[in-house]
């Protein structure tokens, strides 16, 4: 297939996630709204027609971004097409039975609700939540079945590629250590979750050798089935609190991390920033993608301030101001770069 041709596909089934993201949100809201009315008005910022005009610029940025980086090899041109399909069509119905659960326990206020059997002892108290008000938050199978169906819709389709752009400067970063056989290149993924972030890198460096941790068995068990579709060897899965890794010191020349930061308390962000710094070994590279701030994209705003209005994030408000940069810094990483593409931020820093 010619690249025009390719690139024309792409476009076509970014678009297609985009419009049906679009269409499951709409048409759930007025459902639900319709048949089940919420108890309390949700107090929202209205979005201004311009806002929307931006969103969509921003959107097309990240896509046409996506295609060229595989176009300059960064990954291959497949990735772009990386779709669970067998998940999407096994498990949409069932998200859609789960809806009105979560729409419950939205109007409902319901944070800390978890289905009996579900295990919560031994985890920190602020992941004990119903984030985005998802069923059981993320301590059973369920929630690991629906959670890249979920977020791919939240995103209007755009979560894998705002996913793919920490490969760009993993890959940049671990140039430092060309010299080494790749099998001795080892990079971790913090919070790996369902295994998608790591399914990218290992596509990108078939390889190095994959480490993911998690604090949830459930996701971890989600990210094992992923992950052995894969032909090679295997990432090691760990369970384990980000704020204590249970790996040597300097152990890895690569580190990652997606869509964590902004679901912890400023503690625990400073702790895992620590524990980052200590597993990276000097001239490796630390990557964090997670949410736009209000620093640097202050016309999303409205946006920023709906989020946690309309899904159970505690902890987002204080994150959208919190300097990352600055704890980067204070516990020893220099040289660190930030980027924005759609509503996600980088931070790429380096351990000297």
């Amino acid at each position: 297939m010619s690249d025009t041709l390719t690139q024309l596909a792409y476009q076509t089934f970014q678009q297609s996630k985009s419009v049906f993201g679009l269409a499951h949100k709409t048409i759930s809201s007025q459902l639900l709204n319709l048949i089940s009315p919420p108890i309390n008005e949700l107090r929202t910022n209205p979005i201004d027609p311009k806002l929307l005009l931006e969103i969509q610029q921003r959107l097309n940025r990240i896509i046409e971004t996506d295609w060229q980086d595989a176009q300059r090899g960064v990954y291959p041109a497949a990735l772009l097409f990386d779709n669970p399909w067998e998940d999407f069509f096994r498990y949409y119905p069932a998200l859609w039975l789960d809806t009105p659960t979560i729409w419950q326990r939205a109007n409902q206020k319901k944070y800390q609700d978890f289905s009996p059997g579900i295990e919560t002892e031994g985890y920190p108290s602020y992941y004990l939540q119903n984030f985005h008000h998802q069923t059981d938050g993320y301590l059973s199978d369920m929630s690991a079945n629906l959670y890249d169906l979920q977020v791919e819709i939240l995103f209007n389709g755009s979560a894998d590629a705002m996913r793919r752009r920490v490969l760009a400067p993993l890959k940049e970063g671990l140039k430092a250590f060309n010299s080494l056989p790749q099998k001795q290149i080892r990079v971790l993924d913090i919070a790996c979750g369902t295994g998608r972030t790591l399914k990218f890198i290992r596509g990108m460096l078939p390889q190095v050798s994959l480490f993911g941790m998690d604090l949830s068995p459930a996701y971890l068990r989600k990210a094992n089935q992923l992950l052995s579709e894969n032909p090679g060897e295997l990432p090691q899965l760990i369970q384990a609190n980000a704020e204590d890794l249970p790996y040597r010191d300097n152990y890895f020349q690569g580190v990652t991390s997606v869509f964590l930061f902004h679901e912890l308390p400023p503690a625990a962000r400073q702790h895992v920033i620590e524990q980052a710094f200590r597993v990276t070994q000097p001239g490796g590279v630390f990557v964090i993608c997670d949410s736009i701030q209000a620093i640097d994209s202050p016309e999303m705003m409205p946006l920023m301030e709906n989020f946690p209005a309309m899904f159970h994030e505690p902890f987002y408000r204080h994150y959208t101001t919190d300097d990352l940069v600055e704890r980067l810094k204070q516990v020893g990483f220099q040289d660190i770069a930030t980027e924005n593409h759609f509503m996600s931020k980088y931070w790429v820093a380096h351990k000297p």
